[in-house]
């Protein structure tokens, strides 16, 4: 598949400046649990950050919308490996799934999974609130290849992980500082990642990132 017919199915992909490599992003306004946590004071979705600033200005809600249209072709999967495989760095092979918007089903994690599997030389991470979806692609018998890192977003500022076990890691987020497992350290690096990569690994229990 050549890369423009790719990206007429899934859309471009985006490319955060804060963090490595691309990344692919749906509208939060389309978050199934999001838009539910977004009414919940206290919440990690209240004042969602992809609610405003740049991802209302008009070009960015008309990819949003077309790659949320795209989830559903039947070539989505073939689309998306034909990108990361042409567009992701391979001496720098990172790619995070939804940097805004989150899982839309369990068909939707899957198919996450295949591209995962058909780019075995790219680290992908999925942070995801689904906590519901994964639990059940899991108990179904899906399997999240090695080289994909799903992490479980805990729902409350200051709250406590998510519980996680097997293939699954976690995140939290804290308003005063106090660190439950890795501490990211992008504010104190021009609220960049810079060289760190924990967020990709699993072998990182749970990232505490800072409420901003």
């Amino acid at each position: 598949m050549r890369i423009g017919e790719a990206e007429a199915i899934v859309g471009t992909l985006g490319r955060p400046s804060k963090m490595p490599g691309y990344s692919t992003s749906t509208s939060a306004t389309e978050c199934k649990l999001g838009s539910l946590l977004r009414k919940v004071r206290g919440s990690v979705c209240e004042g969602c950050y992809a609610m405003g600033a740049n991802y209302q200005y008009p070009s960015v809600k008309i990819a949003h919308a077309r790659r949320l249209d795209g989830l559903r072709n039947p070539e989505w999967v073939d689309a998306m490996v034909t990108l990361i495989g042409r567009r992701v760095d391979p001496t720098d092979p990172y790619f995070r799934w939804h940097d805004s918007g989150d899982l839309q089903g369990v068909w939707h994690l899957a198919n996450i999974c295949e591209v995962a599997r058909q780019t075995p030389d790219v680290r992908h991470w999925l942070p995801t609130r689904e906590k519901a979806m994964v639990k059940s692609f899991l108990r179904a018998g899906g399997v999240i290849p090695g080289n994909l890192t799903v992490r479980l977003s805990a729902p409350m500022v200051d709250g406590a992980a998510p519980k996680a076990s097997g293939p699954l890691a976690t995140s939290t987020v804290s308003s005063d500082g106090v660190t439950i497992g890795y501490g990211c350290p992008a504010q104190e690096q021009g609220n960049s990642c810079g060289d760190c990569r924990a967020c990709w690994s699993r072998d990182i229990e749970n990232v505490t990132y800072r409420k901003h």
